[in-house]
């Protein structure tokens, strides 16, 4: 079984909300900061990381692809 994990590099967010548009079921916007959140991940080293659902995969791919800023990758082992 492969291991899916969303990285992000929240500190280098701009707020552009595409990521919360296109994968809601991963994203938020803190409103307090202005940025996104990736939902249920931990801090590790300089990056949020999240473990990632099969289903949640293609719309996580295109939240990437869609970054300005180019802070969210998505991995798979």
């Amino acid at each position: 079984m492969s291991s899916l994990k969303v990285i992000h590099f929240r500190k280098n967010c701009i707020g552009c909300n595409s990521c919360v548009t296109i994968a809601p079921q991963s994203w938020v916007m803190d409103q307090r900061e202005g940025k996104s959140r990736l939902i249920g991940s931990k801090l590790k080293g300089k990056a949020h990381v999240a473990d990632l659902h099969e289903a949640d995969l293609e719309a996580n791919k295109k939240a990437a692809a869609a970054c300005p800023v180019n802070i969210i990758r998505v991995e798979e082992h």
